[in-house]
């Protein structure tokens, strides 16, 4: 009878031993990518077309808090480093000022036409404005929303104002900034901010049906492609050939180890073809000689592990 107990015991140690080992043979070929929302859908097309080339190793979104071995983020977030010790560009996004459409806020914005400064007295907490700009009394009627996730635009647009995040007016919202569309759905006094991918449909390349641009003092040639009437593709041209200054614009990076030589040609391939799809998802792409220096970044690097 023991050695029957042990027989089956001793079978049992294999059984569970080989599926261990199965699964951590799985798992060494699995690489998790960190995305904020308006990036996901362009990494997860970035998944799709590496899969066709380089099937032995899977991307995949990280669904939790997980081992991560790339984070997409913007440039000037406070992200957590210790994990990482390289930084890559792959494009830019832009952030521009929205509001219901219909709503009271737009009403009282129509026509205004704002510029830098007083986008940052719409926007920010601060008395000390230039005597050339007379307050607009109907500001203080609207509620500001921005977004208080590490991963949310609120810093990028405020920084392009000279102010820090913590000066916004109005309220901040929790979680992802695709919330900020939601908080001022439900307020007809709410304006706030976003990214394109977050304020255009992908699929018909206009504005969201809710949603409706606040004017901007631009070029009278650039007016009608930054109203309610404009496209994605018609943005993203003439910000990639002029950044006014009432509009932020952010690189966005991939945080990730040198080590991994796996991720570094995924990396590689993300620079060489993944960039196509940079306009396509609401990215602008970055400048050739920003992109070329990338390139040779990450290929010196996998040259190195050779």
């Amino acid at each position: 009878m023991k050695r029957i107990a042990f027989t089956i015991a001793l079978f049992l140690s294999l059984g569970l031993s080989s599926v261990w080992a199965e699964e951590n043979s799985t798992n060494n070929n699995v690489r998790t990518i960190k995305a904020p929302r308006f990036a996901r859908p362009l990494v997860e097309k970035w998944i799709e077309e590496y899969a066709k080339t380089e099937p032995g190793v899977e991307f995949q979104i990280a669904k939790g808090q997980e081992n991560i071995d790339l984070t997409v983020t913007i440039d000037n977030q406070e992200a957590d480093t210790k994990d990482f010790c390289h930084l890559l560009y792959i494009g830019e996004t832009a952030v521009l000022p929205i509001t219901a459409r219909s709503s009271e806020a737009a009403r009282l914005l129509e026509g205004k036409h704002l510029n830098a400064k007083k986008l940052k007295q719409l926007f920010f907490l601060n008395d000390d404005f230039d005597e050339d700009v007379k307050k607009i009394k109907a500001f203080e009627n609207i509620i500001i929303y921005s977004g208080s996730n590490a991963s949310s635009v609120a810093s990028s647009f405020a920084h392009n104002f000279g102010e820090e995040s913590s000066s916004f007016r109005g309220k901040r919202i929790a979680g992802d900034d695709l919330f900020l569309n939601t908080a001022i759905a439900k307020d007809p006094l709410g304006v706030t901010f976003n990214t394109l991918s977050n304020i255009f449909d992908l699929q018909s390349r206009h504005l969201k049906s809710d949603l409706s641009l606040v004017g901007l003092d631009l070029k009278k040639e650039l007016e009608s492609s930054f109203s309610d009437n404009g496209t994605l593709d018609d943005v993203l041209t003439i910000l990639e050939n002029g950044k006014p200054a009432e509009i932020t614009i952010e690189k966005v990076a991939i945080m990730f180890n040198s080590t991994d030589e796996a991720v570094n040609r995924f990396l590689c391939w993300v620079l060489e073809h993944g960039t196509q799809y940079n306009h396509q998802f609401g990215l602008l792409n970055l400048d050739q000689k920003v992109a070329k220096a990338q390139i040779s970044q990450v290929t010196n690097t996998l040259t190195a592990l050779k």
